[in-house]
């Protein structure tokens, strides 16, 4: 069973930069995966990015690709995301969340995953 815990939350102005962090406890194989999604006010839950952990292989929805990048430390067992150019309605509460079945296949369905974190905070604001 999959822990998840966010960190790097914060407030920035529009163009700036946060690296949110996910660390993953519970599961001593490298086979899942971890998506991470947001709830803004214009969606309650959007799927904006999935990593394949065994292979590093990352996905990104339309309204984040070129803009935020995933990572992995696995000697730490983190997955980072690193977002850079950011815009307002990139505002609002930030999960990972964990999946050992489908592997970031329809990575964007909250259903897929059945672990979450408890989310982290991400305010971008002049």
């Amino acid at each position: 069973q999959l822990q998840l815990v966010e960190s790097g939350g914060g407030s920035v102005q529009p163009g700036g930069s946060l690296k949110l962090s996910c660390v993953v406890s519970g599961i001593t194989s490298n086979y899942y995966a971890i998506g991470w999604f947001r709830r803004t006010p214009a969606m309650e839950r959007e799927g904006i990015s999935c990593i394949t952990i065994d292979d590093g292989k990352s996905y990104y929805s339309d309204s984040v690709k070129g803009r935020f990048t995933l990572s992995t430390d696995n000697a730490k067992n983190t997955v980072y995301l690193q977002m850079d150019n950011l815009k307002p309605a990139d505002t609002g509460v930030y999960y990972c969340a964990g999946d050992t079945k489908h592997f970031c296949t329809g990575f964007v369905f909250p259903s897929f995953y059945d672990y979450w974190g408890q989310g982290t905070q991400v305010t971008v604001s002049s």
